[in-house]
């Protein structure tokens, strides 16, 4: 017997017949370009994180009993700033970018900048710059 020929309407249809299954290793396959799209992702995020793209600001401890008319305070010792010192009761605070001159220090503000790396004088580091920064040293507000 011959075999018919398709119907006219079934023309490129789909003709019924074994499912066709993927190639094997596809799975794989997908797997791994997956993995090694979250791996260069890591190391990305990684690689931008350890960047000090940050602008860096100063920081003096000062007096905040010792405001002159011109707006200027004594700088005294940074351990005074420290949030540990139990003597202080809010009498001495970080003064961010101000310009020195001898022991007084002006044309700064004790609000503490976001985003920025904070050091004192001495190279120690108050902030980090990036998100959130690292409060736990200085009263800063």
């Amino acid at each position: 017997m011959a075999a018919r020929p398709p119907h006219p309407l079934a023309a490129g249809k789909n003709v019924p017949g074994p499912p066709v299954s993927p190639s094997p290793g596809s799975k794989a396959s997908k797997a791994v370009v997956l993995g090694g799209i979250g791996v260069v992702s890591l190391f990305l995020i990684g690689y931008c994180a350890a960047q000090d793209d940050y602008e860096e600001v100063g920081a003096d401890c000062v007096d905040l009993g010792s405001r002159e008319p011109d707006g200027s305070y004594t700088v005294v010792d940074d351990d005074l700033c420290d949030s540990s010192y139990s003597g202080s009761h809010g009498a001495y605070r970080w003064y961010y970018g101000g310009v020195r001159s001898g022991v007084r220090i002006a044309k700064g503000t004790t609000v503490r900048p976001s985003d920025v790396r904070i050091t004192t004088r001495s190279g120690t580091v108050i902030q980090r710059g990036g998100f959130g920064g690292r409060s736990g040293w200085g009263s800063g507000s």
